[in-house]
């Protein structure tokens, strides 16, 4: 089987790793991190273009290696090949190996933040999609005296204030060991910023890379989504996360 695989940079190291081991022929198309950032209608325009750009004469599937993520999946048409995507929310059910672990992990962790390689090395950014995500549009990464001149100090501390709660409910970094790393600097970069932040700091083993993988072929029902061509994605609301739907014309 030859497959088309179009995935989120911050999965670069394990989707080379998991092609690699793959019996399948794949060519891989990796996408800047931060799409889900520039919100849903910004994501899916990408992926589409992505998907519609495939010569469809030289593969069977196209896989994704995405999650729901912010529902920048939802909407999402087949070409005339299906589209093969894992359920999962995000990229975190992906490292983690499926949806429960990813969910049991976060109930017994509350207040966890996740880095992997892919979050390390390439979690920056200051290409152009962040010019483009919300946080920016919305001044949200600006100085405080930035905001004093745009908004006026009173909004300008409030602003503070909110951008400060949304990290005041985090108290964990989890270091996701996908079995990639050439040395100890990542779980070491990892581990100052927990420091730094005056977080706890923990490891664990993500999901094993000789299972199957969205790149495989081998594909289970309740882990991977299979949108026959001439339908689309839609977001459930239950643990299927997404399902495939027609596509309006």
């Amino acid at each position: 089987m030859r497959l088309k695989l179009i995935s989120c940079e911050i999965l670069y190291r394990e989707m080379c790793a998991a092609i690699a081991r793959s019996p399948n022929t794949v060519d891989v198309d990796f996408l800047p991190k931060g799409l889900h950032d520039i919100g849903q209608v910004g994501m899916l325009e990408r992926l589409q273009t992505a998907v519609d750009r495939v010569d469809a004469s030289r593969y069977e599937a196209v896989a994704l290696g995405y999650g729901l993520c912010n529902n920048g999946l939802v909407g999402l048409k087949a070409g005339v090949i299906p589209l093969v995507a894992p359920r999962g929310h995000d990229c975190i059910t992906l490292f983690l190996g499926s949806k429960e672990r990813y969910l049991g992990y976060f109930n017994a962790h509350p207040g966890v933040f996740f880095e992997t390689t892919g979050w390390i090395e390439r979690g920056e950014d200051s290409s152009e999609l962040s010019q483009l995500a919300i946080g920016h549009r919305m001044g949200l990464d600006a100085s405080f005296e930035e905001l004093v001149r745009k908004y006026g100090e009173d909004n300008a501390k409030y602003l503070l204030d909110e951008m400060a709660r949304v990290t005041r409910n985090y108290s964990q970094f989890t270091f996701i060991e996908m079995g990639v790393e050439p040395d100890m600097s990542f779980e070491r970069r990892a581990r100052e910023e927990a420091v730094r932040r005056g977080w706890q700091f923990r490891k664990g083993p993500g999901g094993p890379l000789d299972d199957p993988t969205v790149v495989d072929g081998l594909l289970d029902e309740k882990e991977f989504l299979v949108v026959p061509p001439g339908k689309r994605i839609a977001a459930l609301y239950d643990n299927r996360i997404i399902g495939a739907e027609e596509a309006s014309s």
